[in-house]
């Protein structure tokens, strides 16, 4: 989340002071076979490397994913790619699940071997499976490159990519495409205006409506103007209760999708040649900014494999393949600086003004709160 050279991950990552690189000598396994215990890694140093990382991953030789389409921030490819390099196979379980499905997948297989290895989660839900003690901690080789405050101090929640909340339109199909959020009000989209899932479960949808109460008096404190607006889009029948997904997008049932910058960006050029001419704009009056979440389960019946995938994710291969499905990558100012970030894929990032600022954990626990219990209400009928 960030504008374009001067936007969201530029503008917080090089105001923060950095935290040191972790590292420790090699763990004794817990089963006594005297190799590294990849369930109590806390680093690659805990493997006595990288090497002996991916060894372990490979003799794993699997992974289990959740909730990861393959459209979503370029996912296909990265895990293609993490796929081929280290010769892992990947289970991809509901594509199209929500952060709340992962933290239930957590909990309900637990122990099982199909649980999930890895998670990718909105930020409130990285916070409350934290405090459920849900995650493993680890710190990647690139900790000390990344924001302290994109990260949990003990490593069991890491930040990496991230995005603006948009205004996706249709342009074939809406005469003229809203360009903020008071525009979305108008009779002329009674039926068209959509939201990637349900706030109180999605992480993307939950950002709409704290976006949307920014854009009507609230502010990080106070996400009820928020739920107010959607009231009144409602009420107004502009409010669309689709979920908006590629398959909606492409036939036309929600022509107007409140989502991440970098999932409408895709859009536009995923249906360019099928008949959807997709704008994108990020509404100046709602300028909210987010990253996603990485986290490993405690519990992931590939631990070895599970971490290997957190180096991939931070390295300057994986955040690259971020930046190509135009996410705001965590780690793009310290790319920009030593030479290493893609810069065809910056230069097609969404451009945004200002500089963003972020909601802190209490701020997003209530807002969560607030819409557990008024969502429902705010839409209903």
């Amino acid at each position: 989340m960030s504008a374009r050279i001067a936007g969201l991950v530029a503008a917080l990552s090089l105001a923060i002071p950095l935290s040191a690189a972790c590292g420790a000598a090699p763990t004794e396994s817990t089963s006594g076979s005297g190799g590294p215990d990849a369930k109590t890694a806390t680093s690659a140093a805990d493997f006595g490397g990288m090497d002996k990382l991916v060894e372990a991953a490979k003799k794993e030789g699997k992974l289990n994913v959740i909730a990861l389409p393959r459209d979503w921030a370029n996912y296909g490819e990265l895990l293609d790619t993490f796929s081929q390099k280290y010769g892992i196979t990947i289970t991809s379980d509901n594509p199209d699940g929500s952060s709340s499905d992962e933290i239930n997948a957590v909990k309900t297989l637990k122990g099982q071997d199909r649980a999930p290895d890895v998670l990718d989660l909105g930020q409130s839900f990285a916070l409350s499976g934290a405090q459920e003690g849900l995650f493993a901690p680890y710190k990647v080789q690139t900790w000390d490159k990344i924001p302290d405050g994109q990260k949990a101090a003990d490593g069991v929640w890491v930040n990496d990519y991230g995005g603006y909340v948009s205004i996706g339109c249709d342009a074939k199909r809406v005469a003229n495409c809203p360009q903020t959020y008071a525009d979305l009000l108008k009779p002329e989209y009674k039926g068209k205006v959509a939201l990637n899932g349900d706030p109180t479960k999605a992480g993307a949808a939950f950002a709409g409506v704290y976006a949307a109460s920014l854009a009507n008096g609230g502010s990080f404190d106070d996400i009820q103007p928020g739920l107010e607006f959607f009231k009144k889009l409602k009420a107004a029948g502009n409010f669309n209760p689709v979920e908006s997904t590629p398959a909606t997008v492409q036939n036309g049932e929600t022509p107007i999708s409140i989502d991440w910058d970098y999932l409408n960006a895709g859009y536009a050029d995923q249906f360019a040649d099928k008949g959807v001419d997709w704008k994108v704009v990020v509404p100046g009056d709602g300028k909210y900014a987010q990253f996603y979440a990485q986290a490993v389960n405690k519990d992931a019946p590939h631990p070895a494999a599970a971490r290997l995938w957190q180096e991939f994710l931070f390295s300057p291969e994986g955040q690259n393949l971020y930046l190509k499905g135009y996410a705001r990558a965590v780690l793009l100012p310290a790319m920009q600086a030593d030479g290493t970030a893609d810069a065809t894929a910056v230069a097609k990032l969404p451009a945004v003004e200002g500089t963003p600022t972020f909601p802190g954990e209490a701020q997003i626990n209530k807002a969560k709160e607030t819409l557990a219990t008024g969502w429902g209400a705010a839409v209903s009928g």
